[in-house]
């Protein structure tokens, strides 16, 4: 076993070393250098040094300082929602693993069945008494 491995071993050894080298791409002398700049307003636009290529997007003046249109809106789902929304709705999902959450899910979670009926039994008061024209 160990020596059919060996054998194996060295015929692929021997056949990488008898191919030949593969060329590198051919390189110019002079690689040409390409800027991009974004000028605001009357600014001038960079002067090329040699052969480089400068390319300028001229943008108002008011755009200076601005954040770029791209940049300016997410294109996330939620990114409308403002933060409070979000951490009220991850609350709310939290809700029945908490303590005191009228819930058969999570450690207890059963602790808030009295304080859930008490609370619903004050709601239905206050809407009688709504009712009847009494404000709580």
């Amino acid at each position: 076993m160990r020596t059919a491995g060996l054998i194996l071993l060295l015929a692929f050894s021997g056949a990488a070393a008898a191919r030949p080298p593969v060329a590198a791409p051919a390189v110019h002398e002079e690689a040409r250098r390409t800027t991009v700049a974004t000028v605001f307003g009357a600014d001038p636009c960079p002067k090329a040094v040699g052969d480089e290529i400068v390319v300028c997007g001229r943008l108002p003046e008011a755009e200076r300082f601005r954040i770029p249109k791209s940049l300016r809106q997410s294109r996330a789902s939620g990114s409308a929602t403002p933060w409070a929304a979000r951490v009220a709705a991850l609350d709310d999902a939290a809700r029945p693993q908490r303590p005191n959450s009228c819930s058969v899910v999570g450690l207890g979670g059963q602790t808030g069945c009295s304080a859930s009926m008490i609370r619903q039994w004050a709601d239905e008061r206050r809407a009688e008494g709504r009712r009847a024209g009494i404000e709580f």
